[in-house]
């Protein structure tokens, strides 16, 4: 990824588009003006923020309104942003080291800006709240899953940790709250393969070769509701959701799985029941033995 020649602005990064070459698109575009226009969406005010200075080339200098169209070239620029329901939760820190920041995120906080989630994501509101403009996440949750969730300080780190979590060498717990089935047999080994096509909410299971395992143990049963202990062996999205309605026994407060809910404002009073309770590894920078674990609660359902 190219360096940005723009600060950050309230803890993001600038965004950047590339133009193509002639043999891309030859002839399309007489200036720069044009091609942002037709790349950008109507939002981006792309004229007058050009008038501003606020589109800039990758030295930094403002793009002129009338600038002739120039290939292979790095635009960049900051995104106007639209208001967001503010996530009423603090985020704890669990630990703070030269090179790792590690939180025990909230309920309805995404990881990273991602659509209508921007500055309400956990990266934008620590780098903020921290002072830490190069913090980046070692590994992701969902936005509606809580717990224990890794980030490093420094550019130069990055790929280290990240190299840690792509392995599958950092041992993981979660904990939720799901349906209990009584005629099952536990521990349960889930395995099938998961894809999930772009545009769709939800993952889905289909034949072929499996790439997705996890073992579900029983912690408490409750009527028809059981605590549950979920050690993923991989990491495919949406992984102990699915499973876990596949098997029938559907978390919690989901939204997704097994069906999709009509789209409504996030009900803080009523997460998904789904916390990433402990995660350990060792440290590839010192071998420190590194293990955390979240103190989040999930809630037992209303009768």
């Amino acid at each position: 990824m190219p360096r940005s020649p723009l600060p950050q602005r309230e803890g993001l990064d600038a965004s950047w588009v590339r133009t193509p070459g002639p043999a891309d698109a030859p002839g399309t575009w007489a200036t720069m003006e044009e091609f942002l226009l037709g790349r950008l969406p109507a939002a981006a005010d792309v004229s007058r923020r050009l008038a501003a200075g606020d589109f800039v080339d990758e030295t930094g200098a403002p793009i002129a309104v009338d600038a002739p169209f120039r290939p292979h070239r790095i635009v960049w620029f900051h995104r106007p942003l639209t208001p967001e329901t503010p996530v009423p939760f603090p985020i704890p820190v669990l630990d703070r080291t030269d090179n790792l920041v590690v939180v025990d995120k909230p309920h309805f906080l995404a990881t990273t800006p991602r659509g209508a989630h921007v500055r309400e994501t956990a990266l934008v509101r620590l780098r903020v709240e921290l002072g830490l403009p190069e913090l980046a996440p070692a590994h992701r949750l969902d936005r509606l899953t809580a717990g224990v969730l890794v980030f490093t300080t420094r550019r130069e780190v990055r790929g280290a940790y990240a190299g840690v979590f792509q392995s599958r060498t950092v041992t993981k717990t979660y904990e939720a709250l799901g349906r209990w089935d009584p005629t099952l047999s536990f521990p349960l080994r889930l395995v099938g393969r998961i894809e999930k096509r772009r545009g769709s909410l939800q993952a889905e299971l289909v034949a072929g070769e499996p790439n997705a395992e996890t073992l579900v143990e029983v912690i408490e049963v409750r009527g028809d509701c059981a605590r549950y202990r979920l050690s993923p062996v991989t990491g495919k999205t949406h992984q102990l959701r699915l499973q876990m309605a596949d098997a029938g026994l559907g978390l919690v407060g989901d939204p997704l799985y097994p069906v999709v809910a009509p789209d409504a404002p996030d009900d803080y009073d009523e997460p998904l029941r789904l916390v990433a309770r402990s995660l350990a590894f060792t440290d590839p920078l010192d071998g420190t033995e590194r293990s955390y674990v979240s103190k989040r609660q999930l809630e037992w359902p209303r009768a």
